[in-house]
């Protein structure tokens, strides 16, 4: 796993002249903001990395929420490159976008999954129109824990969907 500081520095290095978007090194669950990004599979677990610290901070009901939902859709599943938007039924942070970098636990040191997450992240906020609306995101490093995607590889795919989707660049 990549230490704050890698991934700081990488998001310093790709970010540093985007407006709009501040970089944190705390963490995810304490950030004020109206949703917070779990990066879970395809399936919806969250008992592992960032997603299981997500759950025991929102409830283990949220991840039975999101797996509901999921098995809900006519794959059975939620693509690499979609999100949803759940509520956590939490006053502070009321939204969780979910958004995988992954089908299933695995590294994706070479993959586009980080741009794809992000990609997703960034139109189901901007699409999102329930109260209350979505106008600051926690976006952890997309694929940087179990993924094992290099912090500068994630930073700079993440970068590029922001600057796509936010930016019409």
């Amino acid at each position: 796993c990549y230490n704050d500081e890698s991934l700081g520095d990488a998001w310093r290095h790709h970010f540093h002249e985007l407006p709009g978007v501040r970089i944190v090194g705390a963490d995810i669950c304490s950030v004020d903001c109206d949703a917070v990004v779990c990066p879970a599979n395809s399936f919806g677990f969250m008992d592992g990395g960032l997603d299981r610290a997500l759950s025991e901070r929102f409830g283990w009901s949220l991840e039975q929420r999101v797996k509901q939902i999921i098995q809900d859709r006519p794959l059975r599943e939620l693509l690499v490159g979609e999100s949803m938007v759940v509520p956590t039924e939490d006053a502070r942070i009321p939204w969780l976008i979910c958004a995988p970098t992954m089908r299933v636990p695995m590294q994706i040191r070479s993959s586009v999954n980080a741009y794809l997450a992000m990609k997703g992240i960034l139109v189901a906020a901007k699409a999102h129109r329930e109260v209350p609306l979505i106008q600051t995101v926690a976006i952890p490093g997309l694929g940087t824990g179990i993924g094992r995607l290099a912090p500068e590889l994630s930073a700079g795919q993440m970068a590029q969907a922001y600057r796509e989707v936010m930016l019409d660049e």
